[in-house]
């Protein structure tokens, strides 16, 4: 294509939930001037590992439109308040990265500044008892809540579990429904022009597809990004060195709780997500410290329930691309990089991808300064996120060689930069838009291990007896608006119950 026309067709290549997010976001945001095709073949498996979410996830089913009570019964949802975290620290020890804040801020500070300033004096509660996500989880209840009555307490604030598989499926008849087009097959070639654009690919069968603007959604291979456009691949071993996972679903069990889990192993850890039909489970791990077989038996005598299916290895690399839009090609998901599902980011890199990708949509043609722009965005995303990931594996308490190999790794400065500012007078600085806030730094830092040798001054201008008094108001008010909320699972029967799974 002539790289100053408008851009009139897009073509995605592989579906699941990366193709099939971006099918839905194009049609709904720019439908009525592109025709858009997805490009995929039944012949060729998902990943199927992203079923947790983070709170965003909420914004994208508001813009597509999607009925949260039917989204969670079509996928056989459940509602995520947090992620636990068992033995990261040390064997026996767990914290909860809860989603929300905590407490209520007063004057012009934080409200974790108070908190940090009564622990010093020896004084306060755990820091989970004020935040309502963490209190409402530790009692598996929830029910929407906008703010605890009678406070400027926020109310809980909510994320999702659900199977991948079905909300690919669900995405695809919203798809569908606006206008895109499905093509099945496999892509046999993919053929460039002269200035190195994607020309068009060519399927089985001789049939043909021809696009303006591509979407690299083939998984880890980066068919289009990788393997025909030549985008090199940035590797983050050294600080994530897991390269491998092994995932099996297993029966519920009760209670069905209101969070993610993710559990400590001696070579990596394990996740374990609740839906209503079902319970996820996988073991992320190294290679070079536990063989394929040691981690499957690890995985399956640490089940809840008996499995349902047969344990299946997925082999991956930590890192990104070097570009993440180059010519006429945007690598989305699994093709544009890979950082494994601890804090469970996967789905929302889709998100957000496809957030920059309309803010950024070429007009009438492709501009380069508009794909530098892009790509130096996401850069910085990945690389924020990247250094949350590690800081879980580098603060660690545990005795095994692959925990003590995390802690003696040297980290990116941008991190050593973060940490030592925490271990200071506790201080957290968001560095412009990156996707974690204060309080997700501070809950990781402290659950690991790490304590601050102060706190802001500020924070001493209250008095000892008001001090105690904010605090035990907050703490008090947090108990009261747990009380009054149903059971999780009382919750999703009475509002999203799923139809029982077709046996």
């Amino acid at each position: 294509m002539n790289t100053q026309d408008p851009i009139k067709r897009v073509a995605i290549v592989g579906g699941g939930t990366a193709g099939w997010m971006a099918a839905a976001v194009l049609a709904r945001t720019l439908g009525q001037q592109l025709f858009i095709t997805v490009v995929e073949s039944d012949q060729i498996g998902t990943v199927g590992v992203g079923e947790a979410t983070i709170p965003q996830i909420r914004l994208l089913n508001g813009l597509l439109g999607l009925d949260e009570h039917q989204f969670l019964a079509a996928t056989q949802g459940s509602i995520k308040l947090g992620i636990e975290f068992d033995g990261w620290s040390r064997a026996g020890e767990k914290y909860l990265h809860a989603f929300g804040g905590f407490g209520q801020p007063l004057g012009m500070l934080r409200f974790y500044q108070y908190w940090l300033r009564a622990q010093h004096e020896g004084r306060a509660e755990s820091l989970w008892d004020y935040s309502f996500n963490a209190v409402a989880a530790g009692h598996n209840r929830y029910a929407h809540v906008d703010r605890i009555e009678g406070t400027h307490i926020e109310g809980l604030v909510r994320a999702y579990h659900f199977d991948a598989s079905l909300f690919a499926k669900h995405l695809r008849a919203l798809s569908e429904r606006n206008g895109v087009s499905r093509v099945e097959g496999i892509v046999e070639q993919v053929e460039l022009a002269g200035d190195g654009q994607i020309a068009c690919l060519r399927l089985r069968d001789d049939v043909k597809v021809e696009a303006d603007l591509f979407i690299d959604c083939s998984g880890f291979r980066g068919l289009l990004i990788g393997d025909a456009l030549g985008v090199g691949y940035q590797e983050w071993t050294d600080w994530l060195p897991c390269d491998r996972a092994v995932a099996v679903p297993c029966e519920s069990v009760d209670p069905l709780i209101p969070y993610t889990r993710a559990s400590a192993r001696p070579a990596g850890w394990q996740w374990r997500i609740p839906l209503q039909h079902r319970i996820g489970n996988g073991h992320v791990f190294c290679s070079e410290f536990m063989s394929e077989d040691e981690a499957t038996d690890v995985l399956l005598q640490n089940l809840d329930g008996a499995p349902t299916a047969e344990p299946r290895t997925l082999h991956f690399t930590t890192g990104r691309r070097e570009k993440f839009w180059h010519k006429n090609c945007v690598s989305l998901g699994l093709a544009a990089g890979f950082m494994e599902p601890l804090e469970s980011t996967s789905i929302h890199l889709v998100q957000s991808g496809l957030s920059r990708l309309i803010s950024l949509f070429p007009n009438p043609g492709l501009r380069q300064a508009e794909i530098d722009s892009f790509n130096r965005q996401t850069e910085f995303e990945y690389e924020r996120i990247r250094d949350f990931l590690i800081l879980h594996y580098f603060a660690n308490g545990r005795t095994e060689p692959f925990w003590k190999a995390r802690r003696e790794m040297a980290v990116p400065d941008s991190l050593a930069e973060r940490i030592e500012l925490f271990r200071a007078n506790g201080r957290i600085v968001r560095d412009g838009d990156e996707l974690f806030t204060e309080v997700g730094w501070l809950q990781v830092m402290l659950g690991q291990g790490i304590r601050p040798a102060g706190y802001d001054p500020l924070a001493a201008n209250l008095s000892e007896s008001d001090l105690s008094r904010f605090l035990n108001s907050v703490r008090q008010a947090i108990q009261r608006g747990t009380e009054t909320l149903p059971l999780h699972s009382e919750f999703i029967q009475s509002h999203c119950a799923a139809k029982p799974p077709a046996s």
